[in-house]
């Protein structure tokens, strides 16, 4: 049986176990990147994250990723989430 990797809220138990979601994480960066990167236009990527002391480590491996693919990659740093009220 294969390992499913995406969730509802996206990969499950990520920044949890160390080296191990890194590699995960550099290697879901080169797949989307390959998957971005069909065309003639500017490649870019804009990554967020939160807080967390794992999202320093997945943001690192995420951008070297997309750059290994040849994407352009901007980071946003922590973003605060904000509540809208309707």
């Amino acid at each position: 049986m294969t390992r499913k990797l995406f969730g509802t809220d996206g990969i499950p138990g990520f920044g949890q176990q160390i080296p191990d979601d890194s590699e995960i994480a550099l290697k879901v960066g080169m797949a989307a990147g390959r998957v971005f990167t069909t065309g003639d236009h500017t490649h870019r990527v804009v990554i967020g994250k939160d807080t967390r002391l794992s999202g320093y480590m997945i943001e690192s491996a995420l951008v070297s990723g997309f750059t290994s693919v040849g994407m352009d990659v901007f980071q946003f740093g922590p973003l605060r989430r904000r509540r809208w009220r309707c």
